[in-house]
């Protein structure tokens, strides 16, 4: 394996990445008797512009510093290649990392990786858009579009919007394509998972694998004001396929019309809102590292 990394940083995503942690990285990196390369994200999509040039370079292994939606644009770069993506979470949510076991805290997760392995993780193409952890559109997709507009991001941010704009989305109707099986549905909204959560361990899809070959798509009606809690501790407990407002099937390929235009998201970052949506999986797309167990 190559002895040079690159790492890609978002100071952006979640609380910031403190000044001390590029030390931090630098001084692992030298340790390890790696050379390293810093580069610091500066608008949308750089970052799978910088992957681009990291690879050109001959690098090999590329970190993505930020929450998941830098992990998604480094991977937009790294999707079908040999080149291999870290994954340091300083997100809001980190789902991928969470899922991964990856720890939390950029200094534990720099140590674990560096002495890490590589596997192979699929991923899922949307409407021609990336997607490695979990996406969807109906009610989540509003969500992710107006999630941080007033600069407030986190949790309490998160959740400040989704009570504020709870009661008054509507539900719409889907004719779904499963695997050419046509199925009827009607959703308030439709995640479509690789891995297991939404992120800060909120599971909608608890059974879902990285490297299955197929995702989970989870239809959710909406929810009475008086489930709402008991809806809550389900997902965050792992047993949202127990609540009656969900059904939750598996597939390699998902073709939904539906009957309203609906905002979709894309690990977390707003895409382009359709009435028609286009999932296949990518079985052992992505090369990822891993923690060792």
């Amino acid at each position: 394996m190559s002895d040079k990394v690159f790492f890609i940083l978002n100071k952006y995503s979640g609380k910031g990445i403190p000044a001390h942690v590029e030390q931090q990285v630098a001084d692992a990196c030298k340790a390890a008797g790696l050379e390293v390369t810093l580069a610091f994200t500066q608008h949308k999509g750089h970052a799978t512009e910088l992957a681009r040039e990291a690879l050109e370079s001959g690098y090999t292994r590329i970190f993505a510093m930020g929450g998941d939606g830098t992990v998604n644009e480094a991977a937009r770069a790294l999707v079908n290649t040999t080149a291999a993506l870290g994954i340091i979470p300083t997100g809001s949510g980190n789902g991928l990392a969470r899922h991964l076991n990856i720890p939390l805290v950029p200094k534990l997760a720099l140590g674990v990786l560096l002495r890490g392995s590589v596997s192979t993780i699929d991923t899922l193409r949307i409407n021609g858009g990336l997607s490695v952890n979990v996406s969807g559109f109906g009610f989540d997709g509003h969500v992710a579009s107006q999630f941080g507009k007033d600069g407030t991001r986190g949790l309490l941010g998160y959740a400040k919007l989704v009570l504020g704009d709870f009661l008054s989305y509507k539900e719409f109707d889907i004719r779904a394509n499963v695997d050419g099986t046509i199925s009827n549905h009607r959703a308030f909204m439709v995640s479509l998972a690789n891995a297991s959560q939404y992120g800060n361990n909120a599971l909608v899809a608890p059974d879902a694998s990285i490297s299955d070959g197929v995702l989970d798509i989870c239809f959710i009606r909406r929810i009475s004001i008086t489930e709402a809690i008991p809806f809550m501790m389900k997902m965050f407990s792992g047993h949202i396929r127990k609540s009656r407002f969900v059904t939750i099937v598996k597939a390699k390929y998902f073709h939904a019309e539906l009957s309203t235009e609906q905002p979709i998201h894309l690990d977390g970052e707003p895409g382009e809102p359709s009435r028609v949506f286009d999932v296949q999986i990518q079985p052992g797309s992505l090369r990822v590292i891993m923690p060792n167990h």
